[in-house]
């Protein structure tokens, strides 16, 4: 059946960082090349000591690109840290995709259109004509579009890094909120790569249910 069609394509070399627009992608089975390919860890100046310095621990992060700009951000904060690089730095699943319908619930509540950007997805999609449910009824079910096919593991929990501004306009906690008291603060899937391809901006993206959910159901 008909899922969505692709309408953005990002990656995030660094992660916390701002992210790169893509046309089209080669997904291979760690996800996008260069997704979070680095990452900034924590020297001194903070409790997370050996651990990636985050959105959580710096609003401003998501407005940066350069590691030194990062650092210097940091720095200003008491805060020390050195890039890390050749890794994959994601929090679950390599690829992890939200659709418009599941903004809607949220933009009602906060009486505006909530920026997709400030949940920093890979795969953006616009919902086809009757698609309506939610994150949870899609665990284990296979994605195809271009070459590629993924296959969805679990809801993505969010934190409070999806309340800042993707251009530096002031916060909203009401975002975080809502999802917590909604939506089990969860918004978007992530998802794992059966098929490695390419896809591009455009591409149409079929779901095909299966027998069972993923061992990976929260």
């Amino acid at each position: 059946m008909l899922f969505g069609t692709i309408d953005a394509l990002r990656r995030y070399p660094i992660k916390s960082l701002s992210g790169e627009t893509l046309d089209s992608a080669e997904i291979g089975e760690g996800g996008i090349p260069g997704d979070r390919a680095d990452a900034l860890f924590v020297r001194s100046g903070s409790a997370r000591v050996g651990k990636t310095y985050r959105g959580k621990e710096h609003d401003r992060l998501h407005l940066v690109a350069s590691a030194g700009a990062a650092r210097a951000a940091a720095a200003d904060r008491g805060v020390d840290v050195e890039l890390r690089s050749g890794g994959s730095f994601f929090d679950d699943a390599p690829v992890s995709l939200i659709v418009d319908r599941w903004l809607e619930s949220l933009n009602a509540h906060v009486g505006y259109g909530v920026e997709w950007e400030r949940f920093r997805p890979n795969l953006f999609v616009r919902a086809a004509d009757g698609f309506d449910e939610e994150e949870g009824a899609l665990v284990g079910d296979e994605l195809d579009f271009g070459s590629v096919t993924l296959r969805v593991r679990c809801p993505i929990e969010r934190c409070v890094a999806v309340t800042y501004h993707p251009r530096g306009a002031a916060s909203d906690p009401r975002i975080l909120r809502f999802l917590a008291q909604q939506r089990d603060a969860s918004l978007g899937i992530y998802c794992d790569v059966v098929r490695t391809g390419k896809t591009r901006l455009g591409d149409e993206i079929t779901r095909r249910r299966t027998n069972g959910a993923s061992a990976h159901t929260r």
